[in-house]
């Protein structure tokens, strides 16, 4: 099927943040767009005002006849028996995943894919918003809301597109970007690739091979050297204090970041300004820059872009503050990113004290990382552990948050049900608090928050 031929698509699990991207670059186009999703979300919600009809029960009659113009794209988190992907499956219907959707909008582009076990949207985001102030205007799909862009599409007018790629389920693998950043290559998804050497071998390798002929690789440095004897592919690296393209003498200037750029031939832009907390978010900044250096924008366009730049929602969002009392949003859901946001919160806030709730995601990750979640939340004052988001498995014997809160060595740390938590941190009158994860945390954070606006509003502050 050509993209030009499809007049109407059908999406199975149209509320993901990746799939609903997709439903509005086809809306954007004047495609009509329907779809089903497990519940109603803020984000369903407005993909319903831009004209999205949108159900959230299993309802296989609601799908329309097979047809020519038809495309129905699903994820891979929706369940094989799920009724609505049998219909479509066992029909003579054109079904493609997200991913190969992607694929087929990127091919006839000039495509940046940037891929990483951490940092992917932050960095994709970051990407966008520099080109388009180096007025290279590209589209992009991102896996967050970003608040520049009010939105997690951005409809551009030029041939570059900017893309998530994202490794789980060797999604990125149906990308041949002219431009790619891999930003880090930790394990994760052993459930799809076994083990860290095939991850390495059958998900980054095999996405870096399939860069254009003449195209870029722009890569962290200390895990460049898993990406050697490319052919016809520059290597180029980044990082912080090494690196092609470094950051250099990095401070904290009226709540903000600064830090000089060091680029390959040596020239250095100096005093490049970012309020997004925390170095590894300067990295993030680093690799969007070398792209858009490499993509043509210019010294200015960094300094300006790197300013005004807002971040994206659960990113580290700061979502109360109160002269006592801060709460922070984070979308964290690996070890490593735990880490980063606790010390994030850390160097922000030396002297408050740094408490924490974290909903594991998976049972699998939670097997996998267990001890790396211990370790990473005992760096907490104060943890709070609440149950597992499954999303699409089924429970794993023996496998449940208690693993976690069992290998823990914080005295103060607790098990709680969701309903516990919104109590415990209702009672909360100063520090941080940081909310973590990547299940349906988001629709507890709304609770929390409201809990303390109220309790503001009550006393008259």
């Amino acid at each position: 099927m050509q993209l030009s031929d499809v007049e109407r698509v059908y999406f199975i699990g149209i509320g993901g943040i990746g799939m609903s991207a997709v439903a509005r670059y086809f809306r954007s186009r004047g495609v009509a767009v329907a779809g089903y999703d497990k519940i109603r979300t803020l984000l369903t919600e407005t993909l319903e005002g831009e004209g999205m009809d949108i159900h959230y029960t299993a309802r296989p009659e609601l799908v329309p006849a097979a047809a020519a113009d038809l495309l129905i794209v699903y994820t891979p988190a929706i369940p094989n028996d799920f009724p609505e992907l049998v219909k479509v499956r066992s029909g003579q219907y054109t079904v493609m995943k997200r991913s190969q959707v992607l694929g087929l909008i990127s091919e006839a582009m000039r495509c940046v894919g940037i891929a990483g076990t951490h940092g992917k949207t932050t960095t994709t985001t970051i990407t966008a918003y520099l080109m388009g102030t180096a007025g290279l205007d590209p589209s992009a799909f991102l896996g967050g809301i970003a608040r520049d862009f009010a939105g997690n599409y951005v409809h551009g007018q030029s041939d570059w597109v900017v893309v998530e790629a994202d490794e789980y389920d060797r999604s990125f693998l149906t990308l041949h970007p002219e431009i790619a950043v891999v930003l880090s290559t930790d394990p994760d998804h052993l459930d799809i690739y076994g083990d860290h050497d095939n991850m390495l071998e059958t998900g980054f390798r095999a996405f870096a091979r399939q860069i254009k002929p003449g195209g870029q690789l722009i890569v962290r440095y200390d895990v460049a050297e898993h990406f050697t004897r490319l052919d016809e592919i520059l290597v180029t690296t980044f990082g912080i204090g090494r690196g092609d393209f470094c950051a250099h003498n990095i401070r904290v200037v009226h709540g903000a970041f600064q830090f000089d750029l060091r680029e390959p031939d040596g020239h250095l832009i100096q005093n490049l300004r970012t309020a997004l907390p925390g170095r590894h978010n300067i990295e993030n900044a680093v690799a969007a820059c070398a792209v858009t250096r490499l993509a043509g924008g210019g010294e200015e366009h960094l300094r300006e872009g790197l300013a005004n730049f807002h971040g994206i929602a659960r990113r580290f969002e700061t979502v109360l503050r109160t002269d006592e009392l801060v709460i922070i949003d984070d979308y964290a859901h690996h070890p490593t990113e735990l880490r980063a946001a606790i010390a994030a919160a850390r160097e922000l806030y030396p002297d408050k004290t740094i408490r924490g709730v974290f909903q594991p995601h998976l049972y699998s990750r939670t097997q996998d990382f267990a001890p790396g979640f211990a370790r990473a939340l005992d760096a907490l004052d104060e943890a709070i552990i609440i149950p597992i988001y499954p999303a699409r498995e089924a429970p794993i014997p023996g496998v449940s948050s208690q693993l976690v809160y069992g290998m823990m060595k914080n005295e103060k740390r607790r098990l709680l049900t969701d309903t516990q938590m919104l109590e415990a941190t209702a009672e909360l009158t100063d520090g941080v608090l940081l909310l973590l994860g990547a299940g349906d945390i988001d629709a507890l954070v709304r609770r929390v928050v409201a809990q303390h606006r109220k309790t503001t509003v009550s006393h008259g502050k």
